[in-house]
């Protein structure tokens, strides 16, 4: 089922079986077992050379990939993810996490992930055209608005996905919803930059109410890790909300705010987000960010860096946070933990934070990425029913939606979670086994209809 030279699909795999396994939900649908072994595969791999010249006139080579991994809910949907360090493993990982991500939104959308091991670091815009267009030369031969429809992931953003549709559109002859993440001008949903961010702290939102009724995240302390979109709109939703962000960071360094009662504010947030654009290090920002407000630490993430802390918001990559981290959150008081990225805390780390969950009095709540973050790819699904209709939805409209979208997830893994579980305890419901179930069975029933096991 898994080669051992793919740790991270490894990982996703054992995580979800260990979830099911460890539930009642076999006991009471033994009919879905069967499913496990048909899901836990692609129904396509597609690999390509992508060739491309350099400013230099010199020849480039990379590999290119995407994996489609399960329709049976819609056409594939997922990230393009551009970075050294982008493999099959990973992009496996990616897409089998997506489609049970993808279910837990409602709407009709299957899972896959793509990408390839170029840098666009240090790259010219004409670079990352002529790469764009080379990637997309064989991407579009695979893909299409009722087929596939990619994003952008990490390494690809607005500028990446107007070449690569540009690109799609000259090749194709064709002017249709294949990619989203689009420019507003030209078929793009409104709040798709801020969707992920957003719909975290929505998601979170409705953690602390259930924890506590009528608790917010006014007066909170919040550590966030990450410095991209999902990092940076969750960070400004989060102020707006009345919490004190006290980290961001990048891959290498973090900057810690020096008291707790002091933290980021939107126009440092600000700063942080055009150096980003600019594609610099977030160390090329100490002489600007207000002088004796913050400590940059190099080579550091933040989990135990911060002091104390309420709620923690991992938003920059897969296993970030260790099992030594996720007991320094425990120590530092954190009582909320909810992932921005995809799979971002280890096994060893989950082991940590459900082991403490079940604590009394209330120790700490941990959301897995796949419910949490699931924003982002829900208002790509708005922007794919937009595309299709030829409209376009206000702001209000589109925020709304996603609102009501990562609260009807919420309820869903604390629904399925008391449902399936098997634990004797009082205390808060299993987000891990609530999200891991409900995604699994949204698939696995809509496989069993389509005769894909039986």
């Amino acid at each position: 089922m898994v080669q051992p030279s793919e740790p991270e699909f490894e990982q996703a795999y054992n995580e979800l079986l260990l979830t099911l396994e460890s539930s009642t939900l076999f006991e009471k649908r033994p009919d879905l077992k069967a499913c496990i072994p048909v899901v836990s595969i692609p129904e396509r791999i597609i690999q390509f050379r992508v060739t491309w010249q350099n400013d230099a006139g010199g020849i480039e080579i990379n590999r290119g990939y995407r994996v489609q991994f399960n329709s049976a809910l819609g056409p594939y949907k997922g990230g393009l993810r551009f970075h050294p360090s982008v493999n099959l493993s990973i992009l496996k990982f990616l897409g089998y996490e997506q489609t049970f991500k993808n279910a837990l939104t409602g709407l009709n959308i299957g899972g896959g992930k793509g990408g390839s091991d170029f840098d666009p670091k240090g790259k010219s815009d004409a670079e990352i055209r002529r790469f764009c267009e080379a990637f997309m030369r064989e991407l579009s031969r695979h893909i299409g608005q009722d087929t596939d429809v990619p994003a952008g992931d990490i390494g690809v953003g607005g500028r990446e996905i107007g070449f690569l549709f540009g690109a799609y559109r000259r090749y194709r002859n064709a002017f249709e919803g294949v990619l989203t993440g689009k420019g507003l001008t030209w078929g793009g949903s409104l709040i798709r930059p801020e969707a992920t961010g957003y719909g975290l702290i929505y998601y979170v939102e409705k953690m602390l109410d259930y924890a506590k009724p009528g608790d917010s995240f006014a007066g909170k302390t919040v550590a966030i890790s990450g410095s991209g979109n999902v990092a940076q709109f969750a960070a400004l939703k989060a102020i707006e909300l009345g919490a004190t962000v006290v980290s961001l960071s990048d891959s290498k360094g973090v900057y810690v705010s020096t008291s707790p009662k002091s933290g980021f504010t939107p126009d440092e947030i600000t700063l942080i987000a055009d150096a980003k654009l600019a594609r610099k290090d977030l160390a090329s920002l100490q002489s600007k960010l207000e002088s004796g407000k913050f400590t940059y630490i190099p080579g550091a993430r933040p989990w135990a860096k911060v002091g104390s802390v309420d709620i923690a918001l991992p938003c920059a990559t897969q296993n970030e946070v260790s099992a030594e981290e996720a007991q320094a959150l425990v120590a530092a008081g954190c009582k909320f933990i909810a992932e921005g990225s995809n799979m971002g805390s280890t096994m060893e780390a989950i082991d940590v934070f459900e082991t403490e969950r079940v604590k009394a009095p209330g120790g700490i709540w941990y959301a897995p990425g796949k419910a949490a973050n699931c924003g982002g790819v829900a208002v790509s699904g708005l922007e794919m029913a937009q595309n299709s209709a030829r409209v376009s939805w206000t702001r209000e409209e589109v925020d709304q939606k996603l609102k009501a979208i990562m609260v009807n997830c919420f309820e869903n893994c604390v629904n399925t979670a008391i449902e399936f579980s098997s634990e004797k305890t009082d205390g808060l419901p299993s987000l891990v086994k609530g999200a891991n179930i409900a995604g699994f069975v949204k698939v696995a029933e809509a496989m069993k209809d389509q005769g894909d096991f039986f």
